[in-house]
């Protein structure tokens, strides 16, 4: 090991071991989880979503980061994005147990709300698949639209906030790697079942540890990289 990765690893382990050591810390986490769950959405994605893409470069490259690779841009949105995620798990959540009540599983709402039987698993299966089928598409090309927008203006926060020329971006993006790779494997072969998971996890934990899948969305996004070449 490197002492660069020592010293990312001694980071990372910073980051979590308070919230094992002190019980008060853990405490008002909890709490302001609660009550403030989009304000924490953006703190955790933009932690532990950047955090996957450095991880990511370093398996590509060599390095965690490069002059204008853009980790405060990249936090920022990424933290836009764990917004609209925490967004997405309310609204798919709801919405696939009522659609789920309405073709006839007049009990979804409580077997979901219940211990793990197999009608809850295929609950959380059936809130993945919704969700991975019609929102993640849209926000891996999101993601990818201000990947390359952070890189074309180096990686700068004012460049973050100039005009995207999304068009071009969209025109010149490598749809086969973004289509058969991301789309068509990603989703159904890692996505599906790892939230599914998610969904199998009590509400409080969800959005936490869909932040941390976001690391191996990183490690995804690598390999993607590497194919393309």
């Amino acid at each position: 090991m490197k002492r660069i990765d020592l010293y990312f690893s001694l980071f990372l382990l910073l980051l979590f071991l308070p919230f094992f050591l002190s019980n008060n810390l853990y405490s008002f986490y909890d709490d302001f989880n609660k009550h403030h769950g989009f304000i924490m959405s953006f703190i955790k994605f933009a932690i532990l979503a950047t955090v996957g893409e450095m991880i990511g470069l370093r398996i590509k490259s060599g390095e965690y980061t490069f002059p204008g690779f853009g980790i405060l841009p990249r936090a920022i949105v990424w933290g836009l994005l764990g917004i609209t995620i925490k967004a997405a798990f309310i609204i798919f959540t709801t919405g696939t147990i009522d659609l789920l009540s309405f073709i006839g599983m007049d009990d979804a709402k409580s077997i979901y709300a219940g211990e793990f039987t197999f009608g809850k698993l295929l609950i959380a299966f059936s809130i993945s698949f919704m969700m991975n089928t019609i929102y993640a598409p849209v926000m891996m090309t999101t993601h990818k639209v201000t990947d390359t927008h952070i890189l074309s203006t180096g990686g700068t926060v004012h460049g973050l906030f100039t005009t995207i020329n999304v068009s071009q971006i969209l025109k010149n993006l490598n749809w086969d790697i973004q289509c058969n790779f991301v789309f068509k494997k990603t989703i159904p072969f890692f996505w599906y079942p790892a939230h599914t998971l998610t969904f199998m996890l009590p509400a409080e934990f969800q959005v936490l540890f869909a932040a941390l899948l976001s690391i191996a969305l990183g490690l995804i996004l690598a390999i993607a990289s590497i194919k393309s070449r």
